[in-house]
Parts: C-alpha cells; structure tokens; sequence
C-alpha cells in the first residue's frame, strides 16, 4: 500500500472533495482520482461517495481513515526521530492575520533562510481558516480566542492604541474618558466590546459605528481618512501617530496589552517543523510587539 495513496486519501476527505484536496497538495484532479482508484481496488472496497458537496467517506472510507490516519503519524513521528539531528525538511503551510504580515514576514524569511530544505507557505488572511480542513499545519492569531479543539500556545502580546484623525478630532470633542467613545462613531471588525483600563479597574464599551471591515489596515486607512476612532493594534497606527496623522487617545486608559497565539490541530505530537516554527515565532514575539518592524536579532 503506497503511503501517497493514503495521504491523497486523507486530504480528500478532510477538504471534502477532489478539486479542493487537488488543490491544497498541488496536484492535478487526475492524479488525485487516480491515486483514489488504486487505492480502492488495492482494498477492495468503494471508500468515497461522491455528492453535490464534493465526496464524503463511506462506511469502508471511515475505517480505512482512521487506520491510515494513526499509520500515517506513527511513520511521520518515526521520521522526525531518526532526523532529530538533520535539517526539517518538507512543506510547511501557516495561516496568519493579514495585517500582521509586516511583522511576522520578516520573522519567517528568517525561519526560511535557516532551513534551505524546507518549503514555507504562508496565507495572509483576516478571515478564520479551517486548519484541519483547509491543509494547514498551524495558524497565528491575535486577540480572544473562541472555544475549539485546536492547541494554542501563547507567543507574545500587542499593545493598541485609540486613535483619531486631527480631521476627525477638529468636528467632534476629543473623548476624556472611556464612557465618552459611546457618542463617536466607532471603526469596528463587528460587534465587539472595547476594554478599557480605568485606574484599577476595567471598563467595558461597546462603541457603535456604520464603518466595519474584518481587516484592521482597511480600519486604519478609515480612521486616516476622519470616518472615526478606531481601536488598532499599536504596529499599524505608530507610525502615523508619530507623522501626525493620527491622534492617540485616552493614554491614561489604557487597552489591556492582546495575545497572539500560534495554533495547530489537535492530534498526536505534530511533526518536529511545526514545533520548530512555533518556537522560533515564539522567541522572536517573546516581548510586546508595538511597531511593524522584524524583532532585532540577536
């Protein structure tokens, strides 16, 4: 039984159909259909039902993965033991927030020139991808995290700011204290609440505003352009607070300072390039990450 055949068959199912697992493996269709139907014949058993959605494992397809799932890592943690002293090798594939590519771009150039023998995707995305559907080994978030199945690390913290145009402050007074925001138009992701720090304690605000966008670059051009207060990470508006452009506000009240985690599907101990990934973005994010600019190097 050819280990390819089974990987194929995996990502099949996890991405839901052909097209999609074609896709993620860098395949042609025909490739994949045509691993698939060795592998049925090698068993002797139709594995996959093909539907309007794509295709779905049948009763044989469920048993086959769960076996070919748990071989399949028992071989890839064989691996990683005999290489424990070699270069990682293989392909790599991270998720990360899209506005957080000015800092986290320049972290793994440098984690991709240390390790020649290893292929680096990265998907620069604000939107929340499906790790284990969608193929890929770890994701890097910021902010709250919801409740899953995935394994999160904590890796670092960003510091934010609220901000203003001079435009914006020249048509409407500058807040003085949290409870103010409720009376400005807020720049929002959704439907989310601002945390403030009001001396010892924490203030919850939950601003309004008719400027939303799940990307908080598309946020800050708004606020540049005097649509609102915005509430940003402190990397995408220093630059401009420092210019002028921008205005920081409410500095005795503080934001609590956002984590940024690295996560990965839950399972078996992952394969030793995920772990080195996570732990080098680690020790570069160790500290408060304020500006877009690469971490020094040691």
């Amino acid at each position: 039984m050819d280990t390819d055949d089974l990987r194929v068959f995996l990502a099949v199912i996890e991405a839901g159909g052909v097209t999609p697992a074609a896709r993620r493996l860098g395949l042609a269709k025909s490739i994949v259909s045509r691993r698939l139907a060795r592998l049925e014949e090698l068993v002797g058993a139709k594995l996959l039902t093909r539907t309007a959605r794509g295709a779905m494992a049948t009763e044989a397809g469920d048993l086959l993965r769960d076996h070919a799932a748990r071989a399949l890592g028992e071989l890839e943690a064989a691996c990683d033991a005999l290489s424990a002293g070699s270069d990682l090798r293989g392909r790599l594939r991270l998720a990360a927030p899209l506005s957080f590519g000015a800092v986290l771009a320049p972290v793994l150039a440098r984690f991709a020139a240390q390790h020649p023998r290893l292929e680096l995707y990265t998907a620069y995305t604000d939107r929340f991808v499906d790790l284990a559907g969608e193929g890929f080994d770890a994701a890097v978030r910021i902010g709250v995290l919801a409740d899953s199945s995935l394994i999160a690390r904590r890796i670092g913290q960003i510091e934010a700011r609220l901000v203003a145009s001079p435009d914006y402050l020249r048509r409407h007074p500058a807040p003085a204290r949290p409870q103010d925001l409720l009376g400005h138009e807020a720049l929002l992701q959704g439907h989310e609440a601002w945390r403030l720090r009001d001396g010892s304690k924490e203030v919850t605000i939950k601003p309004q505003g008719r400027f939303k966008a799940d990307s908080g670059s598309a946020l800050a051009a708004a606020a540049l352009e005097g649509i609102g207060i915005a509430l940003l990470p402190a990397f995408l508006v220093d630059e401009h607070i420092a210019s002028g452009a921008l205005r920081a506000l409410l500095p005795a009240h503080p934001m609590p300072p956002v984590g940024i985690f690295a996560l990965r599907p839950p399972g078996q101990r992952p394969p030793r390039k995920t772990l080195a990934l996570i732990d080098f973005i680690a020790q570069r994010l160790g500290g408060p990450v304020v500006a877009a600019q690469p971490p020094v190097q040691p």
